[in-house]
């Protein structure tokens, strides 16, 4: 099993949950925790793609490359989002 496609999908994870932690700063849990929260929805988000047939098969070309980073980053994003949303919600 080749490691490269799940590291380029986790370090874009990180980068994705930074980024909706800037975009949505009431979501946002710091960057520690949004890079962790990130990291997980990253490795997630690009395996579930990937079993779908769109997180770029670990091919290593570049639109295989393209697709892990827009997996990881979407996944990190999207979870960060939904881990912001309980967090604030349980603030309440």
């Amino acid at each position: 099993m080749d490691l490269l496609p799940i590291i380029i999908q986790l370090v874009s994870g990180a980068v994705g949950g930074n980024l909706a932690g800037g975009i949505l700063k009431n979501f946002s849990l710091g960057t520690l925790w949004n890079s962790v929260v990130g990291i997980l929805g990253g490795g997630l988000g690009g395996q579930l793609l990937g079993m779908l047939g769109m997180g770029g098969g670990g091919g290593m070309d570049l639109m295989g490359i393209l697709s892990q980073v827009a997996a990881g980053g979407a996944g990190g994003g999207v979870l960060l989002g939904i881990v912001g949303a309980i967090k604030k919600a349980m603030g309440k």
